[in-house]
């Protein structure tokens, strides 16, 4: 792919940014994150406080690319049957068949997710690894594209269950929304004064647009300084005194996908060291596990990324 060759998918992801923010307004930081993620063919977890957003950045991204779109609200009672789908016999055909879950859909919103049980949050660890769901021992292949979008609410919060470490690693990045400015949160109100502005949000791309800009972003050419560069970071966190766990090679994998996505968004189909730092911001700080007793618990994750960054050697 030459690099003029990229500038025209960059500019329908951009317009895809564009044509969320209409709806989502005072955030187009954390829309590219999400945006990003997307294309780089992730997963993300939005966390926060109730009533900032989340639900609605999930169902603008999902009619912005004319998708097939599905919610499953969790609750401690929610049975991972509830998501996958189970098999029942019918009377019609005189035999057993599958009946889908939600979970088989385009872009599968999982709101609260950590208000489930953990029985029923890993109900998605093999989708969002492999794209298959596995029921009564048999394997059904998930819609392409497949991308999960999760909000929760603070741990802190009572009725909350803490996401398992290999659920939060199969997500590529975790996103903070916060509270809007004065500015945003006026024009929202102007947005909303007579009606809900997501319904006359009109989409940009279909679901084949965005499965070629996936593929386009994988082309983008990674030099083996940068790729020594990459792992010199994310080798930094398994070494770093502070931390128990660092991030794994999966986390290195997503690293190098994101910064391809975050490369692609800007116009090139080549890696800078600029696009690495970005995507360790991103996608490193959710996969840490501090040390207990450790003086880093005082830090914030995102604080022990940029420390790192700063130690590392920028290839020339």
């Amino acid at each position: 792919m030459s690099r003029s060759e990229s500038v025209r998918p960059n500019a329908l992801a951009v317009r895809l940014i564009e044509n969320i923010s209409e709806v989502f307004v005072g955030k187009e930081e954390v829309i590219t994150q999400a945006v990003v993620t997307l294309i780089a063919g992730g997963h993300v977890l939005l966390e926060d406080v109730p009533g900032v957003g989340k639900t609605l950045l999930a169902k603008a991204l999902a009619k912005s690319i004319s998708a097939d779109f599905k919610r499953v609200q969790f609750t401690a009672d929610l049975l991972p049957s509830d998501i996958t789908g189970v098999t029942v016999f019918s009377p019609e055909r005189q035999e057993f068949v599958f009946r889908k879950g939600p979970i088989f859909a385009n872009i599968l919103l999982g709101d609260e997710i950590n208000r489930a049980t953990p029985r029923t949050q890993s109900s998605l660890l093999e989708a969002m690894e492999e794209q298959s769901v596995t029921v009564d021992g048999i394997a059904h292949r998930l819609l392409s594209p497949f991308f999960v979008m999760a909000t929760q609410n603070p741990v802190e919060l009572e009725g909350t269950y803490p996401l398992p470490f290999a659920q939060m690693d199969r997500f590529m990045s975790r996103l903070r929304i916060g509270y809007m400015d004065e500015a945003a949160e006026l024009q929202m109100l102007r947005n909303q004064q007579f009606g809900y502005a997501l319904e006359e949000l009109g989409a940009v791309m279909d679901c084949g647009t965005l499965l070629r800009i996936q593929e386009q972003v994988r082309q983008v050419e990674v030099k083996d300084s940068l790729r020594e560069y990459l792992l010199q970071i994310v080798r930094a966190t398994r070494e770093h005194e502070g931390l128990e766990y660092g991030a794994s090679p999966r986390g290195s994998l997503d690293l190098q996908t994101y910064s391809q996505a975050f490369a692609f968004l800007k116009g090139r189909d080549y890696l800078l060291p600029d696009d690495i730092k970005a995507g360790a911001r991103a996608v490193l700080p959710h996969r840490l596990i501090v040390r207990r007793g450790s003086r880093v618990t005082a830090m914030n994750h995102h604080a022990v990324i940029d420390q790192i960054l700063e130690k590392a050697r920028v290839p020339v």
